[in-house]
């Protein structure tokens, strides 16, 4: 996604996903009364061409004119979020406040029509893709050094509020291995996870589960501090392609 938009935190604290993300309200904590799932995107139980469900928002970036478009339709008849991407960029995001030792582990289904022929997880300029789930963690000063303490501080004091600590970031790519993880090309406070990669599952619903506790322990070499935040992205501005992608049901559940 765009350059641009990569740069509203000072020092490139988090991606842009996880930058955005400060601007939602105060999150509900979803948890309260240990349910055995937390709904967190529940497409199927909205209306085709209704309303976006459970307190998600847009999520647009300063610069980025041309937006991706996202609406609900029918798949076979399931309701699911359909995307669709033009030399464009923005997403779908939710406010949550989630514990990760309680709920590790993330569901969800998606589909592609196609990979991005210039996607690069490595690049800034190939920092597209057809499909991915963000993940951000909440701000916690016990885990970060003293000069990046002065950096929160002072994105607080433009914005309000904290960013969030982190990201995890579940990618659909078009090159680099199934498993491959590495900083996002702007930010290492945002770490990409490739779970699909080519052409081989492109047109095919697939399921996704991860323990985006041990995710994130792995990415960042620490526990992980509450979530605060789920999105959804097709994004096509820096490569100039074409994409479209759908998105099923986002869920956390315990072990």
């Amino acid at each position: 996604m765009g350059r641009s938009a990569r740069h509203t935190i000072p020092g490139s604290l988090v991606g842009a996903v996880a930058a955005c993300l400060i601007l939602a309200l105060t999150a509900p904590t979803l948890q309260g009364q240990s349910p055995a799932t937390l709904e967190v995107g529940k497409f199927s139980g909205a209306k085709a061409g209704g309303p976006y469900p459970d307190s998600w928002q847009p999520l647009t970036f300063e610069k980025i004119e041309k937006h991706t478009q996202y609406s609900l339709v029918d798949d076979d008849g399931t309701v699911v979020l359909k995307a669709v991407s033009q030399s464009s960029a923005s997403g779908l995001t939710r406010a949550v406040s989630i514990d990760p030792k309680q709920y590790p582990v993330v569901e969800w289904r998606w589909k592609v029509e196609n990979i991005l022929k210039n996607g690069n997880v490595l690049e800034k300029d190939g920092d597209d893709y057809p499909a991915r789930l963000y993940i951000t963690f909440e701000y916690d000063s016990s885990k970060i050094g003293f000069f990046e303490r002065a950096k929160y501080e002072t994105a607080r004091l433009i914005y309000g509020q904290y960013p969030p600590l982190g990201a995890l970031n579940y990618i659909w790519e078009a090159k680099s291995p199934v498993g491959t993880v590495v900083p996002n090309p702007y930010t290492d406070r945002a770490k990409m996870i490739v779970l699909q990669s080519g052409e081989a599952k492109v047109g095919q619903w697939i399921t996704e589960s991860r323990n985006v506790y041990e995710d994130y322990r792995k990415a960042f070499g620490a526990d992980p501090p509450l979530i605060s935040g789920v999105a959804v992205m097709t994004d096509t501005d820096n490569t100039g392609e074409s994409a479209v992608a759908w998105f099923g049901d986002v869920v956390f559940k315990p072990l």
